[in-house]
């Protein structure tokens, strides 16, 4: 929740990679304005300073789950309707 769902795409994955956690990923696409199923690119800064890049599919599917994400999830989303329905 509130948590920005993204997927490798093709043969690309963490181990294909070779990521291991120590990474500075840098998302970008978002600014531009996030949609349902958009691809964005991965700029990935290894420690001893490789770069790589890699495109991955966002995985919100929907306008309303685009929704969610932008207010931090489903939970915060339904209750900011509630306090403004009241």
């Amino acid at each position: 929740m509130g948590v920005l769902p993204l997927q490798f795409m093709g043969e690309e994955g963490w181990k294909w990679l070779g990521l291991n956690g120590s990474e500075i990923i840098t998302i970008h696409g978002i600014a531009e304005g996030l949609k349902p199923r958009k691809i964005l690119n991965l700029e990935i800064a290894s420690p001893d300073g490789a770069r790589k890049q890699a495109e991955v599919l966002c995985r919100i599917d929907t306008l309303d789950e685009l929704d969610y994400f932008r207010h931090g999830g489903i939970l915060p989303y339904v209750l900011r309707n509630l306090a403004t329905a009241a």
